[in-house]
């Protein structure tokens, strides 16, 4: 019982001390929202993205009516084709007509390739620090990449639905969500210091701690006086 009533007394005493310190928890949660947005804002590079898409089809889609098995033919074959856009035989080309002064490596961390939806349409993204540069690159992708998956695979090809797209709106960093998670962390740091200290804290203070701590009954209170005799 006695356990119970500690438990219940804490959880008051630590309400109570966030309520004494609420002004220091408000100032330490905007306090880490701006670092947050600082941060988004000043210190970390944007990333733009540009992207196209491309629709994959069957060889016999060109010149017959297309049915249901030559339409997931050519979904199976959009991971075929990813591989190959991806691959040293179209990047290295894309490199080489642009004059990019940068390894296949470099270029192939910033290039991702996807099916839409499972479907036969498939997504070529290109990221960069620069949004034209980023539509360029994808761009020459799709100007580079149809003649050598054909040459590659004889089973299909490939044709471009979707040019690329140049967006101005950075990808990252996301300045909302950085300066909302900074103001979460220094919420949370703040409120942890706070029960920190009412739990660690072992001092008897008032009346009720003699009480409560050790389980005696309290007889008299000696009052403190100050050094001009008045009682504190």
């Amino acid at each position: 019982m006695n356990n119970e009533e500690n438990e219940v007394i804490d959880l008051v005493e630590i309400l109570y001390a966030i309520r004494q310190h609420l002004l220091k928890v408000i100032l330490a949660t905007v306090v880490a929202a701006i670092i947050g947005f600082a941060a988004s804002k000043f210190l970390m590079t944007p990333q733009y993205s540009s992207s196209a898409m491309m629709i994959v089809n069957t060889r016999q889609d060109v010149t017959s009516n297309v049915t249901s098995d030559q339409i997931n033919s050519a979904t199976k074959l959009v991971a075929t084709y990813s591989i190959i856009i991806k691959s040293d035989t179209v990047l290295q080309q894309v490199i080489e007509n642009l004059g990019l002064g940068m390894t296949y490596s470099e270029l192939n961390s910033r290039v991702s390739v996807q099916a839409v939806d499972d479907t036969q349409v498939m997504k070529i993204t290109v990221n960069s620090t620069s949004p034209e540069w980023a539509q360029t690159v994808c761009d020459e992708i799709l100007a580079v990449s149809p003649d050598i998956i054909k040459e590659a695979v004889e089973a299909g090809s490939v044709k471009v639905i979707s040019k690329a797209s140049l967006n101005l709106n950075p990808i990252s960093p996301n300045i909302k969500k950085n300066t909302a998670l900074g103001a979460m962390v220094g919420l949370v740091l703040a409120l942890g210091i706070i029960v920190l200290q009412v739990l660690l804290d072992n001092k008897i203070n008032t009346e009720e701690d003699v009480t409560k701590y050790l389980d005696l009954t309290v007889l008299g209170v000696i009052p403190q006086y100050d050094q001009g005799g008045k009682m504190e």
